[in-house]
């Protein structure tokens, strides 16, 4: 039977607008919307209260207690509405725990940092999000941490890396800014075999970046991941508004992510938690899905444009890694969910010309379009175009982007809530300009 107090049998579009109505860390049963707290620091009715709320701190493996609301203390510790966000989002992707950050380079950070160690050794798929390339190649060697790339869709290859310092295999999918398919049941394979060598203070881990995906069109951890993470500046977000970031999975990473946040200060404003548990989670799945229409007939017009040399959409049947897509993107109903983000190359006769021909496209954009913006970000509700190789992926050195399968002349196309027929109109004028 269906009742508040048993929310198993509801459908994830229900519950990523309702959340939990009878919150450990605020009851808001009779609030519409949840209130907004608003304060960096808390009263405390004892000094005994005071400390008893410091034991209790990252130490969520202690028995629950006859009351076991939290003790609010000082907002980086922890605070309603970041707490309500995190209940909501471990329902949206079907996690133990989730745990949100400032941003979602601090989400990628506080994982990778407190599951490795120094002499440990981060594989990740040689193409990812700029800065999480920077923060890979530049900043976790400082740690003792190595980091090296290696091509994930080539299961052989990605076995053949794995050594014993081997802790997180870490990656996007779809890879930004390509959109190819890594598939996540067969990397979870691998880790399983893996494992099975190992004993339990030496597990490895998988972290998929579900950003472009959103928990509406991929559950990773229901296909074997151990966590995911998300920037909830985008999709999750939604309206530009709020940076945020999310990491979501296992529970036995929870105190020691949390101590990580509290010591590091990557933590979520209350008012950016606010926004998105309010706005961005509740009209995530209505967004994404009106997006998915959109996409697909603007992924068919720039396919058949003879200017464009190719389109990758997982929507689109000429897609390489389509079957995959079938097999692992799907709504909360399970069917067939590609995305919002499409990737296309123009024609040209020199990686040079391609690149030439996507700037003057975008440049004509930036100045004549009204349904398309050039800015960086994506999964708003504006459709925005970006050159990834020289804006959002420009830490990657220009020979490695090319080695892995970045065009020059690459363009990524988030699509928003725009008409799509005026979206179609500006690209149609642009490419004519271009």
């Amino acid at each position: 039977m269906k009742t508040k107090d048993n929310l198993t049998n509801y459908h994830l579009e229900s519950l990523l607008i309702h959340g939990k109505t009878n919150s450990e860390n605020w009851d808001y049963s009779h609030h519409l919307v949840p209130p907004v707290s608003a304060s960096a620091t808390f009263k405390l009715d004892s000094v005994e209260r005071g400390a008893q709320g410091f034991i209790e701190f990252a130490n969520n493996e202690n028995p629950e207690g006859a009351d076991h609301r939290p003790i609010y203390i000082y907002e980086r510790l922890g605070e309603p509405n970041k707490n309500i966000l995190e209940e909501n989002l471990t329902l949206a992707e079907s996690g133990e725990m989730a745990l949100t950050f400032a941003t979602g380079m601090a989400a990628i950070s506080g994982i990778l940092c407190t599951l490795s160690v120094a002499g440990d050794e981060i594989l990740h798929h040689h193409t990812l999000y700029g800065c999480t390339y920077s923060l890979l190649v530049n900043w976790m060697p400082r740690l003792g941490i190595k980091a090296k790339g290696v091509g994930f869709y080539d299961l052989d290859e990605l076995r053949a890396a794995i050594t014993p310092k081997t802790r997180v295999l870490y990656f996007e999918s779809p890879v930004n800014p390509t959109l190819e398919l890594i598939d996540i049941e067969a990397v979870a394979g691998i880790i399983r075999d893996e494992n099975l060598k190992r004993g339990d203070g030496r597990k490895l881990y998988m972290v998929v970046d579900n950003t472009f995906a959103t928990p509406v069109c991929q559950q990773p951890l229901t296909l074997g991941a151990d966590f995911v993470v998300h920037s909830l500046t985008k999709n999750i977000g939604g309206f530009g508004t709020d940076m945020g970031g999310a990491v979501i999975g296992k529970k036995f990473i929870y105190d020691l992510l949390l101590l990580y946040r509290k010591d590091f200060g990557n933590t979520l404003s209350f008012h950016s938690a606010w926004t998105h548990l309010v706005y961005g989670l509740p009209s995530l799945n209505l967004r994404v899905r009106q997006q998915e229409r959109t996409a697909i007939m603007v992924a068919e017009f720039l396919a058949s444009h003879p200017s464009v040399e190719y389109v990758n959409y997982p929507g689109l049947p000429s897609f390489p890694g389509y079957a995959l897509a079938r097999k692992q993107m799907k709504d909360p109903s399970g069917n067939f969910a590609p995305g919002n983000m499409i990737y296309f190359v123009l024609k040209g006769n020199s990686p040079g010309d391609k690149r030439e021909k996507g700037k003057n496209m975008m440049n004509s954009l930036a100045s004549n379009a009204y349904t398309v913006t050039l800015a960086v970000s994506l999964g708003n509700i504006r459709t925005l175009i970006e050159h990834p190789g020289s804006m959002t992926h420009s830490a990657i050195p220009a020979e490695e982007q090319v080695k892995h399968g970045m065009e020059p002349g690459g363009i990524r196309l988030s699509i928003g809530l725009e008409y799509h027929a005026d979206i179609i109109a500006d690209l149609k004028a642009s490419l004519e300009n271009s």
